[in-house]
């Protein structure tokens, strides 16, 4: 499955920033992670700092996946807002899964601090204006149960909002404390290079294609046919778990970006600030730590990636007519212009845990726009289920939930 298409801006930026060899030999560990994006690096990270001898294959070249085509976004909300994710799943799971999205945001901060990351962590704040007067109602509502979670937000008017922000034709929004971004390209072949000076052995163009299971381990088969012995495996693929698992448990959906030029004047209103709406599909933006505007949106259910590609012209005229209501006198110089995939769920949670047809082995799928802060999450909850102990999550982020 290609995950992503023309120019990713990360990939361009960073360049061929780490590269390592494919498996030539039979290998054995404790734990084998099966995908180098940014969540098999920070679960890397976990194990390796637990004390667990750890091997990490990708079938590409390290996080060449859909970890050069995210856009960064560091944010505790989830697709699903809150009061409605409480109608669903109940007030408890609810208010965990997002405070455990805002704890994840702090958690990463003190992971970049211990590994001198030079990946651009900033803490940002987060706008979510209604795009539409229909919904300031109900924005009104998860305003209200965001504070009520204790949540550090307050509602702005449409005036507040072109006062600060210069955002034209909105009706009120709400502005949280808690965000922030990243260069996650960067940030993951850091995390890896950290890791393999303690111990982690990483392995590229390593393509898993056979598991056997057995008491104990399992032994899993590389296409050149070397195998490497296991205790556990995880499994951070993302969304190509949908070719793996049969179930229909995620929709997959292409989302398209674009970057701008270089230009910090024009984007200081919005330097400490990530901004989302709620159209369906919503847009978003933020800049970037070189003086960038990213905008991305116009997402599109996903059939293949020939198809999704040839939509990238449409959907920048789309993303940039969608710009020019709430800036009508801004001017956009294009940069670069992509697409990615991601995955939508029922309730907008990730699906970490264990699954009944794959013994001795864990999967952490983060999904929807908080892929990277349910990553982070997903360190802690491994990092329990390697001691056999449950984790407060684990109920809502389990399969055949």
């Amino acid at each position: 499955m290609d995950l992503k298409s023309n120019e990713p801006f990360w990939l361009i930026k960073n360049g061929l920033i780490e590269s390592y060899p494919s498996l030539k030999s039979n290998e054995n560990c404790d734990v084998l992670i099966i995908g180098g994006g940014i969540t098999g690096s920070l679960i890397a990270h976990q194990m390796i700092s637990d004390g667990y001898k750890t091997i990490l294959i990708d079938k590409r070249e390290i996080c060449n996946g859909s970890t050069s085509a995210t856009t960064s976004m560091l944010q505790y909300e989830i697709d699903v807002p809150l009061y409605e994710l409480i109608e669903k799943i109940g007030e408890k799971g609810a208010v965990a899964s997002y405070k455990a999205c805002s704890d994840a945001i702090d958690n990463l901060e003190k992971i970049t601090k211990q590994i001198k990351s030079d990946a651009g962590f900033k803490r940002k704040k987060s706008l979510y204006f209604a795009s539409k007067k229909k919904d300031v109602k109900w924005l009104q509502e998860e305003c209200k149960a965001r504070k009520n979670a204790g949540f550090n937000v307050k509602w702005l008017e449409a005036e507040q909002i072109v006062e600060q922000f210069g955002f034209e034709n909105t009706y009120g929004g709400i502005l949280s404390k808690q965000g922030a971004s990243i260069d996650a390209f960067k940030f993951a072949h850091e995390l890896l290079e950290h890791n393999a000076r303690k111990g982690l052995k990483i392995f590229d163009k390593t393509e898993m294609k056979k598991v056997e299971y057995h008491k104990g381990f399992n032994l899993v088969t590389v296409e050149s046919g070397f195998q490497i012995k296991a205790k556990k495996v995880i499994y951070c693929i993302g969304y190509e778990s949908k070719n793996l698992l049969k179930e229909n448990f995620v929709d997959l959906k292409s989302t398209f970006a674009i970057v701008s030029e270089i230009d910090d004047d024009k984007f200081k209103n919005i330097s400490s600030t990530l901004v989302w709406n709620t159209d369906d599909p919503y847009i978003y933006m933020r800049t970037t730590d070189d003086g960038r505007l990213l905008i991305g949106g116009g997402d599109e259910d996903f059939y293949d990636a020939e198809k999704r590609d040839a939509l990238l012209g449409k959907k920048e005229k789309e993303i940039l007519k969608n710009l020019k209501k709430i800036n009508p006198d801004y001017h956009f110089y294009t940069d670069f212009v992509w697409a990615g995939t991601f995955g939508e769920t029922k309730d907008g949670l990730p699906y970490i845990g264990e699954h009944k047809k794959f013994k001795n082995s864990y999967f952490v799928l983060g999904f929807g726009g908080n892929g990277i802060t349910f990553s982070v999450t997903g360190m802690e909850m491994v990092s329990q289920f390697m001691k056999n102990k449950k984790h407060l999550l684990s109920d809502y982020f389990q399969f055949g939930r």
